[in-house]
């Protein structure tokens, strides 16, 4: 991803609001705990602020100037989540630990520290107003306190304006000098560590890479920190899942694979940390390691979220992100009904509150479209239900699967009315203005889909001249997203354009097109299906016989035979 900075300021005002008011032996995951939030702590209390001591939630131990060792637990835990991305259950940590103890500077640096920016989100300004009253009390407590307390303080003091300003950007490089001052001076001091690796990566949030996986000119100082940072606390999850977030995107992801397995077992019950891995493994080919610890990870979540509670953007946004990623390693694995279900079920827990404001809800909810699609299910399509009228996005993609259902069933006329659903929508403004992750706009994704529905159409009709330039164009588009795991546009198009090269007879360019797909889906098994068939068109017996045993190695883990990238049945 280039840039996740949420989808408008609904999200953030959720976040702020919510704090106001058998696995395989190389993926170490440790059994969930099961989570019980004490009766006394009900709905209301947890709204008000206070929260449960969790298991599986906790693997820090900072030791900061208070006098009560509950508060010094729950601002472990706080920081703990902090570092799991749990904003709203580790900003209901730090205000339970300022009720225990009202006078800990600490506890407030927390709450400020959680209120304010990080990689998935920008400022709030409504929460601007707070944030400098808890680092104004944090300063008058900190005169009783150790000087690296007030230096962190002062540092947190440095991050904010007394009043919202447009550019945060002198903000968040003065947060980043303070931060890498404090590091050098306390080298000892992990938590220092891992917190200076936060603020240079959120001086650039998911702005490391280029596309073509070229390093931004920050990148090299990010990397070389967080590796030096590792070399000193190689077990530290803070670390561990910056590292991932930060080598995600670019040539090498697999430099974090030793640390991605081992990353699940340091949380048990963070079900964004024991999912992070799958964001390696889904670059390295390690599509099986994906569906495990999205299933653990979507366990532990679902555990945590009915259990506590829980609402806001990580139930909204971070825990259906652990099924759509569990969905696309199944797929990529060839595990149809895994694929299947997590899509359906991915769109089952959609949060249909925040559905007609959030184009990513609502990609979530469209994601069995693209499935189905894919798996060659076209009497399901058509018995879908349209979405509802609001819902412009899910409908154009509903229209695309329809489109390519009566396509591929040879009802042209049918098809092609559906490929006028879908450009009248294209040719609107609302798709121009949504944001799937703040990412890419819901109109590039159309647009893929446009292309792709009117390229099966002709070459259903066995009009490859026309087909064909439609799917290059599809490849191009797509070729220009922005970076998200799972890709925005799920599946790869290369898998479509491929198969209508073979059977068009150019197998030399369906070759590269393959390749091509491999190196962005190392040994997914469509495309090695999709090369084997384009090298023995052309006559490369001894390369398709090596590509064959790459794909039987890959297919391990499949429930369905295909015999090629695309019409498998």
């Amino acid at each position: 991803m280039k840039s996740l900075i949420l989808t408008g300021n609904l999200l953030l005002m959720v976040l702020y609001y919510l704090l106001s008011t058998p696995v395989k032996k190389d993926v170490e995951v440790k059994k969930i705990v099961p989570v019980f939030c004490s009766p006394t702590l009900d709905f209301a209390k947890l709204n008000a602020g206070k929260g449960p001591l969790i298991p599986g939630f906790t693997s820090i131990s900072y030791d900061i100037t208070s006098g009560s060792d509950s508060a010094k637990m729950f601002f472990n835990q706080g920081l703990s989540l902090l570092y799991a991305f749990n904003h709203g259950e580790s900003g209901r940590s730090f205000k339970t630990a300022i009720e225990l103890d009202s006078s800990a500077a600490m506890l407030y640096w927390g709450l400020a520290m959680v209120l304010g920016p990080n990689y998935n989100a920008a400022l709030n300004p409504a929460a601007l107003k707070d944030i400098n009253e808890a680092i104004s009390t944090a300063k008058k407590l900190a005169v009783n306190t150790t000087e690296k307390e007030r230096e962190l303080v002062d540092a947190m003091d440095a991050r904010f304006p007394e009043q919202p300003v447009s550019d945060m950007t002198p903000f968040n490089a003065a947060y980043a000098s303070a931060m890498e001052k404090l590091h050098y001076k306390y080298a000892d001091d992990k938590e220092i560590a891992v917190l200076y690796i936060d603020a240079l990566m959120n001086e650039h949030p998911w702005n490391l890479w280029l596309k073509d996986g070229t390093a931004q000119p920050w990148t090299p100082k990010i990397i070389s920190t967080i590796e030096k940072v590792l070399e000193s606390w190689p077990n530290h999850p803070g670390a561990i899942h910056y590292y991932i977030h930060a080598i995600e995107a670019s040539k090498n992801a697999g430099k974090a694979s030793a640390y991605a397995d081992k990353l699940p077992a340091m949380m048990p019950g963070a079900g964004h940390l024991v999912h992070m891995p799958s964001h390696i493994y889904i670059r390295t080919g390690e599509y099986h390691k994906g569906v495990l610890v999205n299933e653990q990870a979507s366990e532990a979540d679902s555990n945590y979220i009915s259990q506590c509670k829980a609402s806001g953007f990580y139930p909204m946004l971070l825990y259906p992100h652990n099924i759509h990623f569990l969905a696309a390693c199944a797929f990529l694995e060839g595990n149809s009904k895994k694929a299947m279900e997590n899509a359906w079920r991915v769109s089952a827990i959609a949060d249909r509150k925040y559905i007609h404001e959030n184009v990513t809800v609502q990609h979530f909810y469209s994601i069995p479209f693209f499935v189905l699609i894919h798996l060659g299910r076209w009497d399901e399509i058509l018995k879908l239900e349209k979405p509802g009228e609001k819902l412009i996005y899910p409908k154009a993609i509903w229209h695309y699967a329809r489109g390519m259902a009566y396509a591929n069933k040879k009802e042209m006329a049918l098809a092609k009315t559906e490929l006028g659903e879908v450009k009248k929508i294209l040719g609107g403004e609302v798709l121009k203005s949504q944001l799937i992750w703040d990412l890419n706009t819901a109109a590039d994704i159309v647009s893929i889909a446009s292309n792709v529905l009117e390229g099966e159409i002709y070459a259903q009709q066995k009009n490859y001249a026309k087909a064909i330039p439609l799917l290059r164009k599809a490849v191009a588009i797509e070729d220009k997203l922005n970076y998200n795991e799972p890709p925005d546009w799920f599946f790869s198009v290369r898998l479509t354009l491929g198969y209508w090269l073979v059977e068009a007879g150019n197998h030399k360019e369906a070759e590269s097109v393959y390749n091509d797909d491999l190196m962005t889906f190392p040994e997914n098994g469509w495309a090695l299906k999709g090369l084997y068939n384009a090298q023995m068109g052309q006559g490369l017996k001894e390369a398709a016989a090596q590509t064959n045993m790459r794909f039987e190695k890959a297919w391990k883990w499949a429930d369905i035979e295909i015999k090629s990238s695309w019409h498998f049945n």
